[in-house]
């Protein structure tokens, strides 16, 4: 009677599914993490080593997490994870931004209500529910990603501590002369009735008209009269893209060392930079003309012109900021509505400023005519009336780069309004100090956020509205002064410290500054300044409202890493920066990292009107979080990060792949019951040299994975784990060892060694791969064995692995890189003969390998050779020539010149092991098998 032999084989079992089945299990997953408060035993685990702080740059509290939110706390989270599970202790406190613009106009509209229609304290109810509604959902977005951290209690820049804190570092900059109040044109929304900052500006295409105008003049110095020429017909001719701004012109400016000419057209001459004569003339038309005279611009300076819509003088001045890009070399000089006019004009005695446009963008009754109309109809009447003016030389359709309002998406206008600005040209140098200071990655996000700086004089912190922080200032009831000193400043703090700035609203200055306050004056009564704090002046303080603030005991400061995208270099690190270095006198970092944008797979910038937008949870729902999490790990992130479902599938193809080669492993250590890493652990001297191989390999992956990670190059961590997990093991180390598995006495010696090395391989890989696919490396470290050492409770209560205690030397490296070079050129055969129908599996072969020059080297292993290429029999021969060469078998490394041939295997086929052995049938007792299978059944 025959014997079934199946169940005498050792085959792989386990309840570790072959699919993740992501979106189902990972929402289990998270309760699970959440119900035993997983980052807080984390964290606590973690105490008394040594401290690593990545300082949350705090997204916006409006509207869902987008694919630019689920990069940026899918990096942070990695790098928390990792730093935990490496040595350190890193809390991880999110945050959100809360006040600001667009929850205003939120909350207005949620409850039906115009601007100004309903009194502060109510519409700050309203933005504080609002707010507080989009953190939650916010929240439940990023915990569905897996980013573990404080989220019991993050930080909010509504929250009244930060805010104290917020008042006390505006204060400071006070006091050290950094913060002042003036006129001074700034950005300005006119459909968010506020000033703007630098960092709240988009450039974008905008089509308009420019237009060249002549200004007449009427006192020359004697210059053009002493060359005959009648002033009625002699102009300076400007040229701009804001037709509405010329009412509000003042001055012409011209580059004091540019070359002027006078251009002779018909009756009438033009001044204009000689550079530009041809250019000009082409745009007004002109083909006959001729110039006369040549004037460096210094000597025109202090001509006078009439300006061409008003009975007034426009002189002509000089500034150094005039280029010769395009226009006229004579620039419009506006000073209410751009900082050069303004800065240039302040030079001038006799010329002030002019501001013809109001809040909403409408011209003033200072323009005349013009009142009342926005821009757009400004510019076509005020181009009209030149016209007809005959001051209008020439008019051209152009389109060109011009700010928008980052909120509305409305181009803005320059306004010179009565704001309060820090002045960031009185510790410039100490900020270019402190960058330099940073280390920055990439390297050249030093020379952007440097150049940044060096460029900007002023940051405007007001803003007209009445959602974020009161400017903490309060202004003498008689006089007007504003007042903010140590007592004013700390009576405020200490008011919003207990109960918010909605008292800025609520209390009576009487009732919150102190009786010994007095203005110069004489005067103790005050009324308070209604202007609130830019939003980035609220962030940017979180350095001290968090990293030091009493609320959150486990930051510190300075922070080890800031992580945003690469538009904050204006933003969030810029204003972090200019409040530490003033505040605490030196940067809130010690590295920034930044990251690119999401783009779609063509490199398309991604809008849900065009219907390329991905929404996270799509890919969460469909694929897990995991799938995302490999997408942001994947890629160099520093640049613009391309997504789509075809990159998606591709990466969900490499994720099973890594899955499968768990899969196998966890099935061969029998779900923690056919192996104990504790009892049925082999000594390294008793690994064979394949296991060592392995184990040799693996210590490789962990110096890889600890350098990509600790360089903050997730995509090295991530490739090498994937190319591991594919390419050492499941091609190679796994396959070859399946034999020794299943068909080898279950706690025999050398099937012993193999489940070691899978174990140790298996424990190490969980571990690196966690901060990537945490959901996943989380479940298989609930499925397999554990020693005593190691935590079970969670894979991130653990640390990163240690590297192996063995050590090869290079005969050792030399002798395996020649097997695997080899048993690529043999798999290659094998393909072919399969595809021939010569063989079918790999055991009906075996395999003469000429070898020529290597002869003794492969001698030595061949006997070895018929397990790693899992065929029934290798044979070596120094001479002749086998069936398939390199070019054929595409051979690389020492096996090039080893040529290949293919053969039926000899012998019969062992009913157990499937080798072809002539052993098969020795065994009376089963004369099916080989020996060594009959030995073990035996």
């Amino acid at each position: 009677m025959a014997q079934d032999y199946n169940n005498t084989l050792n085959l792989p079992k386990t309840d570790f599914p072959m699919r993740g089945n992501l979106p189902t299990k990972e929402p289990e997953t998270l309760k699970k993490w959440e119900s035993e408060r997983l980052y807080y035993k984390m964290i606590e685990k973690n105490k008394g080593k040594p401290s690593f702080i990545l300082h949350d740059g705090p997204p916006y509290a409006n509207g869902e997490i987008h694919l630019g939110h689920a990069l940026n706390k899918s990096l942070k989270d990695f790098i928390v994870k990792y730093k935990n599970m490496s040595g350190f202790c890193a809390p991880y406190v999110p945050g959100w931004d809360t006040h600001g613009l667009p929850i205003e106009l939120k909350a207005m509209k949620t409850i039906g209500v115009k601007d100004g229609a309903v009194p502060p304290t109510e519409l700050r109810k309203h933005c504080r529910e609002y707010a507080m509604t989009q953190v939650a959902n916010q929240m439940k977005g990023f915990k569905r990603l897996g980013s573990l951290g404080d989220y019991d209690y993050p930080y909010l820049t509504l929250r009244p501590e930060y805010e104290a804190k917020q008042v006390e570092v505006f204060g400071s900059m006070v006091k050290k002369g950094y913060m002042y109040k003036g006129l001074k044109p700034v950005y300005w929304c006119p459909d968010c009735k506020t000033a703007l900052a630098e960092a709240e500006i988009e450039y974008s295409n905008d089509p308009c008209h420019s237009i060249y105008v002549k200004f007449n003049v009427t006192d020359d110095k004697g210059l053009f009269t002493a060359m005959g020429l009648d002033l009625s017909k002699v102009f300076f001719v400007i040229w701009t893209t804001t037709t509405w701004t010329i009412p509000g012109n003042l001055a012409v400016c011209l580059g004091p060392d540019y070359n002027y000419t006078l251009v002779h057209v018909g009756d009438e001459y033009y001044v204009m930079a000689e550079e530009l004569v041809n250019v000009t003339m082409e745009a007004a038309g002109i083909t006959e003309y001729e110039t006369k005279g040549l004037f460096r611009g210094s000597e025109l300076e202090h001509i006078k012109t009439k300006h061409p819509l008003y009975d007034r003088l426009s002189p002509v001045i000089v500034g150094d900021h005039v280029t010769l890009e395009s226009g006229t070399g004579c620039v419009h000089t506006a000073p209410g509505y751009g900082v050069e006019d303004f800065e240039v004009c302040k030079k001038y005695d006799d010329i002030g400023i002019l501001v013809c446009v109001d809040a909403n963008g409408k011209q003033t009754a200072e323009a005349g005519e013009f009142e009342g109309l926005d821009t757009d109809e400004a510019n076509k009447a005020i181009a009209k009336k030149l016209e007809e003016n005959g001051a209008l030389l020439a008019m051209q359709k152009i389109v060109h780069q011009y700010p928008h309002c980052w909120r509305c998406n409305s181009p803005i206008i320059y306004r010179a309004t009565e704001q309060w600005f820090c002045s960031v040209k009185g510790f410039k140098d100490e900020a270019v100090k402190a960058i330099e200071g940073v280390k920055w990655i990439p390297a050249w996000g030093e020379d952007r956020i440097k150049g940044m700086v060096r460029d900007r004089s002023d940051w405007c912190i007001s803003r007209q509205r009445t959602w974020g922080v009161p400017i903490p200032v309060v202004y003498c009831k008689d006089c007007g002064k504003p007042i903010c000193n140590d007592e004013t400043v700390s009576a405020i703090a200490d008011l919003f410290r207990k109960e918010g700035s909605d008292s800025w609203w609520t209390k009576d200055t009487s009732e919150f500054i102190p009786a010994s306050v007095k203005c110069e004056c004489g005067c103790s009564e005050f009324t308070k300044e209604y202007d609130i704090m830019d939003v980035w002046f609220d962030s940017g303080v979180s350095h001290t409202s968090v990293m030091e603030g009493s609320d959150f005991p486990s930051l510190s400061w300075p922070a080890d890493l800031y992580l945003e995208g690469a538009d904050q270099y204006r933003g969030w690190f810029q204003s972090s920066l200019l409040t530490s270095v003033v505040y605490k006198g030196a940067s809130p970092y010690k590295a920034v990292c930044t990251h690119g944008w999401v783009v779609d797979g063509e490199g398309k910038a991604m809008h849900k009107s065009l219907g390329n937008g991905i929404d996270p949870s799509e890919i969460t729902d469909q694929y897990g979080a995991d799938i995302l999490r490999i997408w942001a790990a994947s890629s160099d992130y520093h640049s613009d990060i391309r997504i789509s479902q075809n990159i998606i599938k591709q990466l969900s193809e490499a994720y099973k792949k890594i899955r499968n080669t768990a899969r196998f492993i966890l099935g061969n250590l029998g779900n923690g019951a056919g192996f104990d890493p504790e009892k049925d652990c082999v000594s390294d001297d008793q690994l064979t040299e394949l296991d060592k191989w392995a184990l040799v390999r693996l210590d490789a992956l962990i110096d890889k994975v600890n350098e990509g990670y600790n360089a903050y190059d997730f995509h090295i961590a991530f490739h090498a784990i994937h190319n591991f997990c594919v390419t050492d093991m499941s091609n190679f180390y796994l396959d070859i060892i399946k034999d020794r598995l299943y068909c080898e006495k279950e706690d025999s010696v050398k099937r012993r060694a193999a489940q070691t090395a899978m174990y140790r391989i298996l424990s190490a890989v969980a571990r690196l791969a966690a901060p990537i696919i945490s959901f996943t490396a989380e479940e298989i470290w609930t499925y397999m064995p554990h020693t005593s050492s190691d935590d079970r409770e969670s894979v991130f209560l653990n640390q990163m692995p240690e590297k192996s205690s063995i050590s090869v030397d290079a005969a050792f490296e030399e002798k395996w890189a020649l097997i695997y070079d080899l048993r690529q050129s043999v798999n290659k055969a094998l393909e072919i003969k399969r595809n021939d129908k010569i063989i079918g599996k790999s055991l009906e072969a075996e395999i003469d390998l000429y070898c020529g020059k290597s002869y003794d080297k492969v001698s030595q292993i061949a006997g070895e050779l018929a397990e790693i290429f899992i065929v029934s029999g290798v044979k070596a021969f120094a001479e002749g020539k086998g069936e398939f060469d390199a070019e054929a078998l595409g051979a690389a490394g020492s096996a090039a010149e080893i040529t290949v041939t293919v053969s039926k295997a000899s012998g019969d086929k062992c009913e157990r092991c499937w080798t072809y052995s002539e052993t098969v049938g020795k065994d009376s007792a089963h004369p099916t098998l080989c020996a060594r299978c009959a030995s073990v059944v035996k």
